[in-house]
């Protein structure tokens, strides 16, 4: 008897101290950020050509955004497309970026996110440039859920546009003589395609690939990550929410 009442003190123990631990963890993601990768394996699966995977996984992004926002996430970002996917087959990328294009204009047409392309578009076709501002133009005055996109995107290159622009700020304002004080977290974040966005607090990553492949690399010093082995186009619902109960279940300390 004794034993039993031991082991259910020390149950109760530790029921009570893993409730302390979880009160304590954050449950509210303010930015989720999504590596939607797997489109052409996915094709190549199923025997279909990869434009095919493309088409299906910018479906998925529909559904994505949808459970965000009754999730109540307020800032989502979807990587579709990096600087080093430019170097593919030109009749690949163009079907690509046709997608890209057709899944920014469907978003705008819903009139529920508010979009923002980032990355260096003036590297892309231009009409595919074209009509990827026009849609982030159309949902300018939306105030629903913020939605960046990543095209043509290097976390890399991202950085060093926020460098340049801050030396460039410092020219026309000549101010020079202060940029080696004035230089600190504050004045590279506030350069950044995200600037005034919180940092993504969860990544997830499809098809197992378990590396960030040069995303996001200044934001997401603290995110935590959640590599998935599904491909993008069958990301579920279901799959969603694992990630999220998973995030609820971690203990994001910064450092402290």
């Amino acid at each position: 008897m004794m034993q039993v009442t031991a082991l259910a003190t020390s149950d109760a123990c530790a029921t009570n101290r893993c409730d302390a631990q979880l009160s304590d963890r954050p449950v509210a993601i303010r930015h989720l950020a999504v590596i939607l990768d797997g489109n052409r394996r996915w094709a190549e699966r199923l025997g279909l050509q990869s434009i095919e995977g493309y088409r299906a996984g910018g479906r998925n992004v529909h559904a994505l955004l949808s459970w965000c926002s009754e999730a109540g996430i307020p800032i989502v970002t979807l990587w579709p497309l990096s600087a080093e996917n430019l170097t593919r087959d030109p009749e690949e990328l163009h079907a690509l970026l046709t997608v890209i294009a057709d899944v920014f204009e469907e978003l705008a047409c819903s009139h529920l996110w508010h979009l923002r392309a980032i990355g260096d578009l003036s590297r892309l076709p231009p009409d595919a440039e074209r009509r990827i501002r026009n849609a982030e133009c159309h949902t300018a005055g939306i105030a629903g859920l913020d939605v960046n996109i990543a095209v043509a995107y290097s976390g890399r290159l991202e950085l060093l546009h926020a460098i340049r622009t801050l030396i460039a700020d410092h020219l026309t304002a000549g101010t020079v003589d202060t940029l080696q004080t004035d230089l600190g977290p504050e004045s590279i974040a506030s350069r950044l395609y995200t600037a005034g966005q919180s940092d993504p607090d969860l990544v997830i990553r499809t098809s197992g690939e378990q590396r960030l492949s040069n995303f996001m690399l200044w934001q997401c010093a603290f995110s935590e990550f959640h590599f998935t082995p599904v491909c993008w186009p069958d990301f579920s619902r279901a799959d969603f929410e694992e990630a999220l109960t998973v995030y609820r279940l971690r203990h994001r300390r910064f450092g402290q």
